[in-house]
């Protein structure tokens, strides 16, 4: 299953939209805090360029508008350094910005929605003549129709658990290491995580996709 999953790369990542923040990420060994409670020296260009690209993936699966990967970045970059004095424990910067990630892509599938709700229907040729042209970053590894299946079957999945496979899959993070991001509990991650694959497996076998997890 791992290397179905591999549609987020450091390089596709890039091409959701590039930031001048991370230019930055390089630089592993730069301190970002004083210490535990002390946020005033967070660099906040070198951490949002350091969680950049595990953040555009949960800004991706939660809006599902590979459009507006790149705008909501911003917007959580501009949130993170307007209300970063909330920030109580600077070794927590990660889950912290998860927050703000999961916040800006909600508002945005709302927004979306009430504008959706507003406009005129259109006839489906035309919908799609216009959206055609939007690049989709999932499709530089997912071109052939297996893919795009898999493909399909993850994004019926409930924004959650396709975020949690996403994020498995691409950053091959560890329980403990999804836990610490994601500021739950690996207990709470393994039981997400096993629910989300045994969900992926019902759908692919909806869809008879075989030889998947």
């Amino acid at each position: 299953m791992k290397n179905e999953f591999f549609w987020i790369t450091c390089q596709d990542a890039d091409r959701c939209g590039n930031s001048t923040l991370m230019s930055d990420a390089q630089d592993t060994t730069r301190p970002h805090s004083n210490g535990v409670g002390h946020t005033s020296a967070v660099d906040w260009s070198f951490e949002l360029g350091r969680h950049s690209r595990w953040l555009r993936a949960v800004l991706l699966t939660r809006s599902r508008d590979p459009g507006a990967v790149d705008e909501l970045f911003q917007e959580v970059s501009l949130a993170a350094i307007r209300n970063g004095d909330s920030l109580q424990d600077a070794s927590k910067t990660g889950p912290w910005l998860y927050r703000i990630a999961v916040r800006q892509a909600q508002q945005h599938r709302r927004n979306l929605g009430r504008r959706r709700r507003n406009l005129p229907p259109v006839d489906a040729d035309v919908d799609q003549t216009c959206t055609s042209d939007r690049p989709d970053p999932l499709e530089w590894l997912l071109s052939d129709e297996r893919s795009r299946m898999i493909r399909q079957a993850i994004d019926a999945l409930p924004s959650k658990e396709a975020e949690l496979l996403v994020l498995k899959y691409t950053e091959n993070w560890s329980y403990r290491e999804l836990a610490e991001q994601l500021g739950t509990t690996e207990g709470a991650v393994e039981s997400r995580l096993h629910r989300a694959r045994q969900k992926l497996r019902a759908e692919l076998a909806r869809r008879q996709i075989v030889g998947i997890g």
